[in-house]
């Protein structure tokens, strides 16, 4: 079967030269055959073996697939496994797998072209955490049966909190005591243990159990409950101001830390009147939820315990400042004179047994303190001199402020805590200082006899002392003295002054336009000299009255109009009516859905500071049915308005991805019949201030019917979109679908139901069919048998009787009907006596497309004689 065409050469091949020889194969059989060719080269023999093989395949798989470590998050993952066929035929393969695990496997059986490589997908689900390894088998022609292996490891998306010097889980964080208004901070890591990257949330959860606000734990039962009205005055503090987290949401790659700082700033809580204050200690016992964005089952199903939140326990104490002074607060100092100096000597005691303090004494005019600064340990005192040093004559009465100096945050920086004060406490420093005795000394007139004098007049005493900053001028009523005045200046106005002759020093200095000096005898006027560098020109002093003035019928005209609204308030004699008229010049304001509602939702409005932590109390507030609008219909599928396109535009952090609440997370629609068509709700609740564009991908030919797909949700709304279900194959469907948030953020919801066939149950298999008591023995005999469907599909029935013999005495009604979805349906069974009638029959309920049911009834006759 093999021939050699070639044309041997009669001479030598020269160098460089080559013959060419053919060889030809027919096979006659599906053998594969072998034989020989000898090419003689001179003196030598060469044998070339001939392989005649016939077209096969040589089909090739690879022996495992292994999708690794991944997030149990109900999502939906595949696989391929590649068949490749090395041969020059085709082959087929066929895939078995008698598991649960696996979801699908398609194509289960082909061909593969020769060269070719044909590819086989395999989904998995992640609905549990769990170790995948299972194994499917496969049969490729030519190579015979050979397994697959599928692994997988199926992990929880786990946060954990690790403690920065020992590195392990941390449970629990304790400040410790804290002066209230000063702040301490803590620092932990955040780990994200899972294989996949992870969008995370701080919540405060100010509604746990076991949660403590401004109680005093080591107090007794008894003191406790007489302070039952203190809970209801913490009920409502914002407890996000007592601690702040930084940062508080974020993204963590796999397996990565991040470093989080918590700052506890403890607030004092006001009591009741009568209650001592100053010695009041507060515990406080908070958690702390470290949780993933996009889990919202929590919520919408109200679980209890969820295994991806990481709870982490904070705990401290607030602590008032007992600083003690001994003298104190009002201090008084002795009398001194100026330029003398007393000293009181105070003791400084910190009552508090937990911590020391620091104060600081700010600077006060008079009075001096040493030292101005400094630290007391708990438990201890220090002395301070308080020195009283007068710069002024009379009685000084100050209050003096001492500052608390503590640690606060640095509002420019929330990681780095920066020295503050804190507390202030107020002292009274109480002072006198008396003027000192001037001796008198007495000095010869130089001629000027004053107004008063002594007997002689020669000596005059000179009060000014040291005191000789300006020159002596003396000045008189020019009408209060004749002395040798000018008949020409006798009737001079009695607004003139009068210029001593000793006062030539004082004279060339600036003075007032409006005023006139005489001489003191002859009462003659006197030149007013007005010094150009100090005095006012002519405009500038106009300029200064008018703006005087202006000001002056400012104010004049203001209190004008303010008696007048008095005057016409009081002719009303109404407080409450002032004169407007109702809806005077006024139109109703147009109210869009985004302002509904808001008035009243302003006091549950989450912070907009995105330095404020989520607590749970306000995210169930705003997410109750009394706070949200709900709608059902009429909105947009794309935005329209402009408010709309640029709210769905918005890059949403995690902590506003977190209150968008799209669930569950797993849609079980149970059993469902074939040819049914159910639908379940997709809960949409948009706790935003803004617009948020919800878009579903929908590829799944079992929920082509979910419409709408597309749904723009107003602010603060609640909403929902029906996913509907048919499907005409049986078994077990379980498949996801996306969704996207503002075309940006993306999430999935797994799809679960059994598809099953339509079945109708039996109340009861056997009937025994007795006589009516009070009727006669040849009547029928009655009884009831009640049909059931439990599936969500109507249910077709046929009742068929079992012939055994040919005939029955036996008959139903109705003997063919249908039962609704959820319903029942009663039959009546009717034995007809007569000549040899059978006791006993059987019928078959025949459900169409569904099950069948025998039921098998029996008379139950009373023979006389």
């Amino acid at each position: 079967q093999f021939k050699l065409i070639v044309e041997n050469p009669e001479k030598p091949v020269a160098s460089g030269l080559q013959v060419t020889a053919f060889v030809e194969y027919y096979p006659e059989s599906a053998k594969d055959l072998q034989d020989r060719l000898l090419l003689l080269i001179e003196d030598d023999i060469v044998d070339i073996p001939l392989l005649g093989l016939i077209p096969c395949c040589y089909l090739e798989i690879q022996s495992e697939i292994n999708f690794g470590a991944v997030i149990a998050n109900s999502k939906i993952i595949s696989k391929e496994i590649s068949i490749a066929n090395h041969g020059s035929s085709s082959g087929t393969f066929k895939i078995s797998y008698d598991g649960v695990v696996l979801l699908n496997i398609e194509p289960t059986s082909g061909v593969v072209e020769p060269e070719s490589i044909k590819r086989v997908k395999v989904d998995i689900c992640t609905d549990v955490p769990r170790i995948i390894k299972e194994v499917i088998k496969v049969e490729l022609e030519g190579c015979g049966c050979t397994e697959v292996w599928i692994k997988a490891a199926v992990v929880e998306q786990v946060l954990k909190v690790l403690g920065i010097s020992c590195g392990s889980t941390l449970e629990c964080v304790h400040f410790g005591p804290v002066y209230f208004g000063s702040s301490k901070t803590e620092q932990i890591f955040l780990y994200n243990e899972s294989p996949e990257s992870v969008d995370w949330v701080a919540v405060l959860e100010d509604d746990a159990i076991g949660g403590e606000m401004g109680t005093d734990l080591q107090r007794s039962a008894d003191a406790a409950l007489q302070d039952l009205n203190f809970k209801n005055i913490i009920r409502d503090v914002d407890v996000s101001t007592l601690i702040l987290c930084n940062p508080n949401q974020g993204t963590l790659l796999p397996y990565e830390k991040s470093l989080v700082t918590l700052c506890f700033s403890p607030k004092k809580f006001k009591r009741d009147f009568g209650v001592n204050e100053s010695s009041q200690k507060e515990d406080f016992v908070l958690f702390l939820r470290f949780e993933p964005v996009g889990n919202k089952d929590g919520y919408l199903q109200a679980l209890m315990n969820h295994p991806h939140h990481m709870e982490l326990a904070l705990t401290g104490s607030g602590l008032p400042v007992m600083l003690t002074f001994n003298p104190g607060p009002v201090i008084k100092f002795m009398d001194c004179f100026l330029g003398e100096k007393t000293q009181v000597l105070c003791t400084l005691k910190n009552e508090s047994e937990s911590l020391p303090v620091k104060f600081c004494f700010r600077k006060t005019a008079n009075f001096n303190i040493s030292p101005e600064k400094g630290k007391i340990k708990k438990k201890s005192a220090k002395d301070v001199i308080f020195s009283f040093s007068p710069h002024q004559i009379g009685k000084l009465k100050v209050k003096q402020v001492v500052d608390i100096i503590g640690t606060g945050l640095d509002k420019n920086n929330l990681q780095v805590l920066k020295t503050k004060s804190f507390h202030q406490i107020y002292l009274s420093f109480i002072g006198v200082c008396k003027s000192k005795r001037k001796t008198v000394l007495f000095k010869i007139n130089p001629g000027i006899t004053p107004m008063i004098s002594n007997a002689t007049g020669q000596f005059v005493a000179d009060g000014a002392g040291q005191c000789r900053d300006t020159a002596p001028v003396a000045m008189l009523k020019s009408t209060q003295t004749q002395i040798h005045t000018h008949w020409i200046n006798r009737n001079c106005n009695g607004d003139a002054l009068i210029a001593f002759p000793n006062d030539r020093a004082a004279s060339i200095r600036p003075g007032e336009w409006n005023k006139k000096y005489r001489t003191i005898f002859t009462k003659t006027e006197r030149y007013n000299y007005i010094d150009p560098e100090f005095t006012y020109t002519e405009y500038e002093r106009l300029s200064k009255e008018a703006h005087n003035k202006y000001y002056a019928d400012f104010i004049s005209n203001l209190r004008q109009r303010r008696l007048r609204k008095d005057a016409a308030r009081q002719s009303y004699n109404n407080s409450v009516n002032i004169g407007l008229k109702p809806a005077a010049g006024l139109t109703s304001p147009k109210i869009s859905l985004t302002d509904f509602h808001k008035e009243k939702l302003q006091f549950k409005m989450l912070p907009l500071d995105e330095n404020c932590l989520l607590t749970s109390r306000q995210l169930a507030e705003i997410g109750s049915k009394s706070s949200l609008k709900e709608i059902w219909s009429g909105l947009s599928a794309v935005p329209s308005s402009t408010q709309e396109k640029e709210d769905c535009n918005l890059t949403l952090t995690s902590k506003q991805l977190h209150q968008i609440l799209i669930g569950p997370s797993t849609i079980d629609f149970g059993e469902v019949c074939v040819y049914s068509t159910t639908a379940r709700k997709l809960h949409i609740i948009n706790k935003l201030l803004v617009h948020v564009w919800i878009q579903i991908e929908m590829e799944i030919d079992e929920l082509q019917q979910t419409s709408p797909l597309s749904q723009v949700v107003p602010p603060l709304t609640k909403t929902h979109i029906p996913i509907v279900f048919e499907t005409n194959t049986l078994g077990m469907f379980k498949k996801s679908f996306t969704y996207t948030i503002n075309n940006q953020h993306l999430g999935h919801v797994l799809v679960v139901a059994k598809t099953v066939s339509v079945e109708l149950e039996l109340s009861e298999r056997e009937l025994i069919l007795k006589p009516v008591p009070g009727y006669l023995a040849e009547t029928e005999f009655r009884t009831t048998v009640r049909v059931y469907n439990t599936r969500n599909h109507p249910a077709e029935f046929t009742w068929k009787p079992i012939n055994t013999d040919s005939r029955t005495a036996f008959s139903i009604q109705p003997v063919k009907g249908f039962v609704e979805a959820y319903r029942d349906l009663e039959c009546e069974v009717v034995w007809h006596p007569g000549f040899n009638s059978p006791e006993a029959g059987e019928f078959n309920l025949c459900v169409r497309k569904g099950n069948t049911i025998k039921l098998k009834c029996f008379a139950k006759v009373t023979h006389h004689k």
